[in-house]
């Protein structure tokens, strides 16, 4: 199988996402390499990709590591897949250039601007007649009494995510009265006068649902994976612990369509929904655009390779038969997040489905690197601690 796949994939981010990537290609025969800022990120120790550290997390970095890259490769020009936020970017950014050097994943910039801020996805998903929790854009302190439009409790969040606010902030706060929620919001407003606040959707983390998708680029049916996260990193608000698929929840794939081809979105995007029981539906949470999702590899686990298939995509090739799920139900987890959030006082009952088959994100006895990597990198930042106690 491996002879069929010449062209090399060129994977942007080494994190758990980028890991899920790699493997996906890489054990499909796929010559992959990948590319990120930190030396100990997991993905760059896996045997099935070729690591390049590059010199910065920052887009002007991430355009010179691709541009360096290209250039050693030509004249082939590789598939490009992204799985940060930095690295699509980088790359809007340059649109015109690496699309001259790499075969991109990801539709034109000019489509991807709107879904990649929170207040633009509601306007889409307005227009595309599906559910969202009401929310108030919030730019200026004089701004703040409008909070009180939105029931309580609130979730206050970046419209769009930056490296200053993310050095200061978490993902997102759910905050249960409407002080508390000024405060946050005149704290951040100075870092970033961009603030999402919506209301609380009802629900547990594992009322969290997900369709993955890879949505040709020149048009044509999505190639659709639903699933359901099972744990959150932190609880509430964080990202997915632990997930799996979720074949009952089949009705997403056409939602998800419905507000990307409204948006006119091609290539790698997801969108993340909560069911509400008090509506009794499923409620649009945010999408993600331009690259895969942190939990993408769960779909390949399962028989769907997105990857893959945005691989053969861009290069016309035929699209690779999906493999059947099998007779186990499968859980991709991500052990540390998985582990702290049980131990969290907001911590969920844990809801595994009876019987699966627990795949872990980093630890596989065929490709044991990146787990080796990351309890050495665990090792050496818990040793200076270690050492100011006993001193």
């Amino acid at each position: 199988m491996g002879s069929r796949f010449m062209t090399p994939a060129v994977v942007v981010g080494g994190g758990i996402n980028g890991l899920g990537v790699v493997r996906s290609l890489g054990q499909a025969g796929v010559p992959t390499i990948v590319i990120d800022a930190n030396a100990a990120a997991p993905a760059l120790r896996s045997r099935y990709a070729k690591a390049v550290i590059s010199g910065g997390d920052q887009p002007s970095d991430i355009v010179h590591a691709l541009e360096s890259v290209a250039g050693r490769l030509s004249p082939l020009r590789p598939v490009l897949i992204l799985t940060t936020e930095q690295a699509v970017a980088a790359v809007a950014s340059n649109y015109g250039s690496m699309s001259k050097r790499f075969h991109l994943t990801m539709g034109a910039p000019s489509r991807l601007e709107p879904a990649l801020h929170k207040d633009g996805v509601r306007t889409i998903a307005l227009e595309a007649g599906l559910a969202i929790p009401r929310t108030i854009h919030i730019t200026e302190r004089e701004q703040l009494d409008a909070i009180a439009r939105c029931k309580l409790p609130l979730v206050v969040k970046p419209g769009r995510r930056t490296p200053a606010y993310e050095q200061a902030f978490d993902k997102a706060y759910r905050v249960d009265d409407y002080d508390s929620a000024r405060h946050l919001i005149a704290r951040i407003l100075p870092v970033l006068p961009d603030v999402i606040v919506q209301e609380w959707v009802v629900g547990l983390d594992s009322d969290l649902y997900f369709c993955l998708q890879y949505r040709p680029l020149n048009g044509g049916r999505a190639f659709s994976f639903v699933g359901r996260k099972l744990v959150c990193w932190p609880p509430r608000v964080g990202g997915t612990a632990s997930c799996t698929a979720a074949p009952e929840a089949g009705e997403l794939v056409e939602a998800t369509d419905r507000f990307f081809e409204h948006a006119g979105i091609r290539g790698l995007a997801s969108m993340e929904y909560k069911y509400d029981m008090t509506r009794n539906a499923y409620v649009i949470v945010e999408p993600t655009v331009g690259r895969t999702d942190f939990q993408e590899e769960i779909a390949t686990l399962c028989g769907t390779n997105l990857p893959l298939l945005a691989y053969c995509d861009t290069l016309d090739l035929a699209a690779p038969a999906r493999l059947p799920p099998g007779t186990r139900v499968r859980v991709w987890r991500e052990r540390y997040g998985t582990a702290r959030s049980a131990a969290h006082p907001h911590a969920e009952p844990a809801v595994m489905p009876e019987g699966a088959q627990v795949v872990d994100a980093l630890q596989r006895w065929n490709d044991p690197g990146p787990a080796v990597a990351s309890l050495v990198a665990r090792v050496e930042r818990r040793l200076p601690r270690i050492g100011r106690r006993k001193s």
